[in-house]
């Protein structure tokens, strides 16, 4: 109950203070968003000493945890505020932030958010911002999450606190990246904005051990190109998604299938050709998650890849044009754990099968 009780405060107090501006710059209050941090790192360190005797993971926060006996209070400190281990954290005013050990609050900031990382943490106190610059804390760059257009309170905020004139995407991912010092695992490129194919290459240098990339989809066609050999660089990576199948699809596909062992997970959206179809079944026979979603897909296509690839445990094809699923498709998925179809249909709203220059854009339209 009281972990419950933690857990529906801290989003409460969390979603109340994001909704906060400043009426006349349009941008989020500065010393709000530094207090929203506060109480974050406060509700983590609390709900981490609530859960001192679970012994698997947990929750929202899900990438690791802290050993449930651990005080994130200095021993010396500790004792000379009179507070023993078992008496929690209560956060009296004999306690401060600054002091803090380093290695908590590196465990509790490598799951804020590339926002608080960047325009809130490096504020609070030298120990923080020292803390903040730890590589583990840049092993997840969700770039996707951030708005970079002039406008927009992010980019004003960043700006304003770094006193620049403008934020351009490069420039930012590459602060972060270097932040990371080759430690990122998983990078989630923006959709339409800002990425270009010097990006990529800059990511397949600083990051060699990234597990997951999500590609921008905005690369132009001669860029497409030389993603392969981009793709080819990456030994560890197990989960690739493009929201734009490119051309240079099946060569995407064969540098993956040569070199990255450990591949396991993909997300392409397109015309899913009968080249593809086979090319996924021979290069990915590892392939466990595969997600086809708003794609033009033909039921041939579909049962080839049902068939060929014995190791799917998750196969979502939803919104798709060019099948339905029937018994047949029905009964040759039963085996894999997650199906699912629901919003695919043979023929658009019109009766007319959709035309396959179309979906090879991966524009959608319904």
């Amino acid at each position: 109950m009281e972990k419950n009780l933690m857990f529906h405060t801290y989003f409460q107090m969390h979603s109340i203070l994001f909704q906060v501006s400043c009426p006349k710059t349009g941008t989020r209050d500065w010393s709000l968003r530094c207090l929203r941090v506060v109480l974050t790192v406060s509700s983590l360190i609390t709900l981490f000493h609530l859960d001192r005797n679970s012994t698997d993971g947990w929750g929202p926060f899900g990438r690791g945890r802290l050993v449930g006996n651990v005080n994130p209070w200095p021993p010396s400190h500790a004792a000379a505020s009179g507070q023993t281990q078992s008496s929690g954290l209560n956060m009296e005013a004999g306690r401060r932030w600054e002091e803090m050990q380093v290695d908590c609050l590196v465990n509790i900031f490598r799951r804020l958010a590339l926002d608080d990382l960047t325009l809130s943490v490096p504020f609070v106190c030298k120990c923080w911002w020292h803390a903040s610059l730890d590589p583990s804390c840049w092993r997840l760059l969700d770039f996707r999450s951030l708005d970079f257009m002039p406008w927009s309170p992010f980019s004003r905020s960043f700006t304003s606190l770094y006193r620049l004139k403008t934020l351009s995407f490069s420039h930012f991912m590459r602060l972060v990246v270097d932040r990371s010092r080759g430690s990122a695992e998983e990078l989630i490129f923006p959709l339409s904005f800002g990425a270009s194919i010097q990006d990529l290459v800059y990511v397949s240098i600083k990051c060699p051990r990234l597990k997951s990339l999500a590609l921008p989809d905005n690369l132009m066609v001669e860029d497409d190109l030389r993603i392969p050999d981009l793709v080819g660089s990456w030994r560890d990576l197990e989960q690739l998604e493009m929201e734009t199948k490119p051309s240079s699809f099946l060569r995407v596909i064969a540098e993956i299938g040569r070199d990255c062992p450990k591949f396991s997970r993909l997300k392409v959206r397109g015309l899913i050709d009968k080249e593809d179809a086979k090319a996924i079944v021979d290069r990915l026979p590892q392939l466990k998650h595969l997600e086809l979603s708003k794609s033009y897909l033909t039921k041939d296509e579909l049962v080839v890849i049902i068939s060929g690839c014995r190791k799917l445990e998750r196969l979502i094809v939803r919104d798709c044009l060019g099948f339905q699923a029937d018994d047949e498709v029905l009964r040759l998925t039963s085996r894999i754990t997650r199906f699912e179809h629901e919003g695919s249909k043979l023929l658009d709203d019109y009766g007319y099968e959709t035309d396959e220059s179309e979906q090879q854009t991966g524009f959608f339209y319904w």
